[in-house]
């Protein structure tokens, strides 16, 4: 059975910084393209970073220059480093593997706030 499951959210000041971890299991994680999603209240879910299994990266705009994705094989567990984080980057954020199939984990909250 495949686990995915987040964790490192938290309450953050703005400009302050959280990393993001998912532990996934049940999967050949290395064939897999691991995607960060996040959701704010009251809005539609949007991709975040992108990583491949080749380490090829990619970013939503509003997050280029603040955020990034990496992956450790080794412990088949993806990161998404938050820095100089603002107010809107405040929602739920959720690991997403994906090779033909899609599997999602439970989400982690972020708040960034004074």
């Amino acid at each position: 059975q495949v686990h995915l499951v987040e964790s490192g959210g938290g309450l953050v000041q703005p400009g302050g910084s959280l990393r993001l971890s998912c532990a996934v299991s049940g999967l050949t994680f290395s064939r897999y393209v691991m995607r960060w999603h996040r959701q704010a209240q009251g809005k539609e879910r949007e991709l975040v970073a992108v990583i491949s299994s080749g380490g090829n990266t990619n970013y939503a705009d509003s997050v280029k220059g603040r955020f990034t994705i990496s992956m450790d094989n080794a412990k088949n567990t993806v990161y998404l480093q938050m820095n100089s984080l603002k107010a809107e980057d405040t929602a739920v954020y959720y690991c997403n593997a994906v090779a033909g199939m899609s599997y999602w984990g439970q989400g982690t909250q972020v708040t960034v706030s004074s």
